[in-house]
Formats: C-alpha cells, sequence, structure tokens
C-alpha cells in the first residue's frame, strides 16, 4: 500500500513539473527551470510530496537507473561515427581543456584560501575534482526543449558524454590520492580506472550484441522491442554491478550513451528512424524526472546560508569552464560561436557535483570531519544557487550562438530524438 502511495506522489510530481515547466516557458525561459523550481519545492526540504520515502526507494532507484539510460539515448543517437570523424579532435581537444582548465582554475584558487588559512592543500584538489563534473541533462534539456541546432549544439552533445569520462576520471584519481595521503582505505588506480569505464564497457557489449540482433529484424515492431529489451537488460546489469560496489557510483547516463552509440552505428538509418519516432515521448519523460530527481534533494534553504566559499566557488568554476572550453575552441580552429559561447551551456553541475561530494564526504568523514563540513556545506549550496544561474546561462548560450529553434525544419531522426521530439516528449510526460 505504501508503495502503490508513493507511486501517485511520485505521479503527481511529474504533474507539477510539467505544468511548471509550460509556465516557465510562456517567460521565454527553458522548462527545466520550470522542472527543478518545482523539485525543490516539492522535494523534503519543503512540501515533501516528493519526499526521502520515495527518493531513498529501492524501485525509485532502478526506476531513475532505467530512465537515465533512456536519457542516454538523446546523445548516443547522434553520436554517428561517420558525422563525427570530422569534428572528432575539435570535441576531444575541448572536451580536455575544458574539464583540466576547470580542475585547475579551481585546484589553484582554494589552494592559495586554503594554504592562506592553514587548511589542508589536499581540500583544494577535491574541490576541483568536483568542479571539473558537467551535468548534461540540463543543457540537453535546452537543446531539446528550444529546438537548438547549429555548432555549439553539434559540440556539446558529443562532448557530454566525453565529460562524464573525463571528470570521473580525474574526481576518482584525486579521491584515491587523498585516501591514501590520509591513510585510510586506499583505492587502487588501476580499480579506479576500471569503475570509470565499467559503464562504457557494458554498453559497449549489450549495443553491439543489440546491433547485431538488430540487423536481422525487419518489422518496425520488432527492432523497437529488441532495443527496448536490450536497453532494460544494460540498465539491470548496471544496477546489478552498482549494488555490489561499496559506493554505488557507476553512471547510467553514460551505459545509455554507450549502448546507443554502437547500436546506432550499426543499423539502417529507417531503422533507427522508426525507433526514436517512439522513444521520443518515453525521452521527454525520462528528462523530467531525472531533473525532480536532482532539484528534489536541493535545499533552498543553503541559499540564504551560502558563505564566501560557495561564492568562490561558483564563480572560479565559472572561469575555468569557460576559458577551458575558449581555449580549446580556439587551437582546433573551431567557428567563433563554439569559441564564444560554448562555455555557457558547460555551467549546469548539480547533479553530478551531489554524488562526487557524497563520496569526498565518505572518505573525508573520519579522519578529517573539519574538512568534511567545509566541502559539504559548500558544495550543496553552490548546487541551488549554481543551477538555476546556470540553466539561464546555458540558454542564454545557445541564444548569443543564434542557435535558437534552428532544429525546427530537421527531419533527420535521430535529431528529432533529442530537438523536433520536444513537443511529443513534454505531452508524453504529462500523460
Amino acid at each position: 500500500m505504501g508503495i502503490l502511495i508513493d507511486a501517485l506522489r511520485l505521479l503527481a510530481a511529474i504533474a507539477i513539473a510539467f505544468v511548471a515547466g509550460k509556465l516557465i516557458s510562456k517567460l521565454k525561459l527553458p522548462s527545466i527551470l520550470g522542472w527543478l523550481i518545482a523539485g525543490m519545492v516539492i522535494g523534503p526540504h519543503a512540501l515533501n510530496l516528493l519526499g526521502n520515502s520515495i527518493l531513498d526507494a529501492q524501485w525509485f532507484d532502478v526506476l531513475e537507473s532505467v530512465l537515465e539510460c533512456t536519457f542516454g539515448l538523446m546523445i548516443g543517437t547522434e553520436l554517428i561515427w561517420k558525422d563525427m570523424k570530422k569534428a572528432g579532435p575539435q570535441i576531444l581537444v575541448t572536451t580536455v581543456t575544458e574539464s583540466l582548465g576547470t580542475f585547475l582554475v579551481v585546484s589553484v584558487v582554494f589552494g592559495v584560501i586554503f594554504w592562506l588559512t592553514d587548511t589542508p592543500l589536499y581540500l583544494a584538489f577535491m574541490f576541483g575534482g568536483i568542479a571539473l563534473a558537467t551535468a548534461p541533462a540540463p543543457s540537453l534539456s535546452v537543446v531539446n526543449d528550444l529546438k537548438t541546432d547549429g555548432p555549439v549544439t553539434k559540440t556539446l552533445i558529443p562532448m557530454a558524454a566525453l565529460d562524464d569520462l573525463v571528470g570521473a576520471l580525474v574526481f576518482f584519481l584525486v579521491i584515491a590520492f587523498v585516501s591514501a595521503h590520509l591513510s585510510t582505505a586506499g583505492v587502487p588506480v588501476p580499480m579506479v580506472l576500471f569503475l570509470v569505464f565499467l559503464p562504457v564497457f557494458i554498453g559497449i557489449i549489450t549495443g553491439f550484441i543489440t546491433g547485431k540482433m538488430l540487423q536481422h529484424t525487419k518489422k518496425p515492431g520488432t527492432t523497437l522491442a529488441v532495443m527496448v529489451a536490450m536497453l532494460l537488460a544494460s540498465a539491470g546489469i548496471g544496477f546489478i554491478i552498482n549494488h555490489m560496489l561499496p559506493t554505488p557510483v557507476l553512471n547510467f547516463m553514460l551505459i545509455g550513451m554507450s549502448f546507443s552509440t554502437v547500436f546506432a552505428n550499426m543499423v539502417t538509418e529507417e531503422q533507427l528512424n522508426g525507433m526514436m519516432k517512439v522513444m521520443n515521448p518515453i525521452i521527454g519523460f525520462s528528462m523530467i524526472v531525472v531533473i525532480l530527481n536532482l532539484g528534489a534533494p536541493l535545499d533552498y534553504h543553503l541559499i540564504f546560508g551560502a558563505g564566501i566559499y560557495t561564492a568562490v566557488y561558483i564563480v572560479a568554476r565559472a572561469i575555468g569552464k569557460y576559458s577551458g572550453a575558449y581555449f580549446g575552441a580556439a587551437i582546433t580552429h573551431a567557428p567563433d560561436t563554439v569559441k564564444k559561447y560554448l562555455g555557457f551551456t558547460l555551467l549546469p553541475h548539480s547533479g553530478v557535483s551531489l554524488v562526487f561530494t557524497g563520496i569526498a564526504v565518505s572518505v573525508l568523514q573520519g579522519p578529517a570531519p573539519e574538512c568534511a563540513s567545509i566541502i559539504q556545506g559548500t558544495i550543496a549550496a553552490a548546487a541551488v544557487i549554481n543551477e538555476i544561474i546556470a540553466v539561464f546561462m546555458a540558454k542564454k548560450g545557445f541564444e548569443w550562438a543564434g542557435e535558437l529553434h534552428q532544429a525546427e525544419g530537421r527531419t533527420r531522426g535521430s535529431r528529432q530524438g533529442g530537438a523536433d521530439g520536444a513537443a511529443h516528449a513534454e505531452g508524453g510526460s504529462a500523460a
């Protein structure tokens, strides 16, 4: 009975978020801003409609994992190899420069502050490791909602997959070295590398099997059924492995991205178009639930208690993201709009940052509880403030680049899964 009530509360929360997104869009702002605000208002720190009984429930964890995998389809089906070859080096270089640039700027800024305040310097590197992560869902929601298309959009979509990999790799390496320094249970570097790339390996294997199966299907219904069954299997494998780990760290969006990237490059364009046409509303529904889950844990009270560290963190991270993206785009001779405006689309942060913060706090809680408190308070407040600003700035970045509503006339199926399907996606989520 309790599960049924929680399920009804979740459906009510989704409906409220959908309406909030519609109202926000009337102000010419991205729907995701309405979803985020709705998540905070109906989350455990306010009205508690979407409370901890739901957010901490195993059934919701399973549902969230599946929906994150589904959301990954939006990115993976865009990564067609023949199209990627043209811009591959540019995207790879820019991803590395914006990630490492952010890590460097935030680590140096906090390194100076902590040196002056006699705080352990390793904490600065932990801040840098958390800061370089980008949460792709908010910016991709803007792509979906406002039908963006152009050089910035084409660069951002594949970067969303690579950025998660680079971010996780650097963060877990920092955690491994800090753990060794504190003489706690150290994390071997080979294990770090394995955990970072494990979601990709899972997706590649299941995606290859799916692609082989789809090459022998003829009917659209059979094609869709095979893809959905294997998507669920991919999420299931990830979920099982995640619960075998001491800390659940697998990125399910990466599983979905790599899964769909592999099979999308093995099937005909007609097959891909047919699958994505049906998946449009499901991707839209997934997007709302993922953003709700991102917004609900955010405590709006932290906005009023945010200190100087929070302000420094938000500004330093923004400078690192923008300057790193600008530098990477400049040395790879990317279009001017990519150089000037890509950095604004990389500011969303909170979902990934909160996961990384939880892991960092668990490492520091025993040997350095005062450092754990500094990280927890700073990042939690920054997550609330930054996310609202970041969604607005992402929208402005696409606007300044002249890419808003440029995808409306496109007919290619995989792009429609991300852009032209927005209206259908929101309609599906309301149902």
